[in-house]
């Protein structure tokens, strides 16, 4: 492996932690944040020894993949519209009624089933190479994963005295799993790679893929109101500093290319990173039109590098 590989992924968790420093706790973005920030230095710690085939390309990917959640940050906090995948999180992320594990698992399957095949497209684009050139090391990182998800989800749970108040959270939480999100997005990355020469066609399947993993975020984020007077996670558990409300700001009808969420709540943080993300759609930054909106759909199979927003 290169000092150039070992840099960029340095330069990724130093930018998770930056990240990372600039949102409260509760915030709903801040939670996959530190989950992320985990996973990745894991992966670093790993690209020194033999535990992978090919070091310096699951670095490159690492950083690739990286890059579009980086990317998604700084567009929101710029007040543009992430892709369609990452908009529930960012428009949820401050809502009561939402468990800090919900915001953990929607940026999980937000960064996997959709911006994760794409990543590996563009790692063998770049280092011309076949898909299957990166699986043996793509599942390998599967067990990784796995041990940091029920790690966090142990963490994240409510207590035995909850147990049956968040029974619909435990049934939303047993219907998603990492490893059959990453087999999802291996999937994609085949057919992907069999459109590679029919570039419209390859921005339509990613276009779809976008939408979809939108929906089911909507669905992992349902506000489920546990209340956090009867919350046993402590006070440093994200998203548990507001009373659930009647209303839940920001479910907006999925699929549709308003700005979902973008109304300003009472119990919003302060000092969120994206400060401009509650403003009114027409008061968005200049550009931001029907052509804007389709500029996250049409970049969907181009390199992503590092962000320095």
């Amino acid at each position: 492996m290169t000092a150039s590989a070992t840099a960029s992924v340095t330069e990724v968790v130093d930018r998770l932690r930056e990240i990372g420093a600039a949102l409260p706790a509760t915030d709903g973005v801040a939670v996959f944040n530190r989950l992320y920030l985990t996973v990745t230095e894991a992966v670093r710690d790993r690209l020194g020894g033999s535990y992978f085939a090919d070091p310096a390309a699951m670095a490159e990917l690492d950083a690739v993949f990286a890059g579009r959640y980086l990317l998604a940050v700084a567009a929101d906090a710029a007040g543009q519209e992430p892709p369609a995948c990452w908009r529930p999180l960012f428009a949820l992320r401050a809502h009561p009624g939402v468990h800090p594990l919900q915001f953990a698992l929607a940026g999980m399957n937000a960064h996997i089933q959709h911006d994760l095949p794409l990543a590996v497209v563009d790692t063998c684009l770049r280092r011309g190479c076949e898909p299957d050139g990166l699986a043996e090391d793509y599942h390998r990182i599967n067990g990784l994963l796995a041990e940091v998800e029920t790690a966090v989800r142990e963490q994240l749970m409510p207590g035995p005295d909850l147990l049956e108040r968040a029974e619909p959270l435990t049934h939303l939480l047993g219907a998603w799993s990492v490893e059959a999100a990453r087999e999802g997005a291996w999937a994609a990355v085949q057919a992907l790679w069999e459109l590679r020469a029919v570039p419209g066609a390859a921005r339509a399947f990613a276009a779809a893929l976008d939408g979809s993993v939108g929906l089911l975020g909507h669905a992992l984020l349902l506000p489920l109101g546990l209340h956090p007077a009867t919350d046993t996670l402590g006070e440093d558990t994200p998203g548990r500093d507001a009373p659930a409300t009647a209303d839940a700001p920001g479910r907006d009808t999925p699929g549709t290319t308003d700005a979902p969420g973008k109304a300003a709540t009472p119990n919003t943080p302060a000092g969120r990173l994206p400060e401009a993300r509650n403003r009114p759609a027409g008061e968005r930054s200049t550009g931001e039109g029907a052509g804007a909106q389709a500029r996250p759909d049409q970049a969907q199979l181009e390199c992503s590098g590092l962000p320095s927003a």
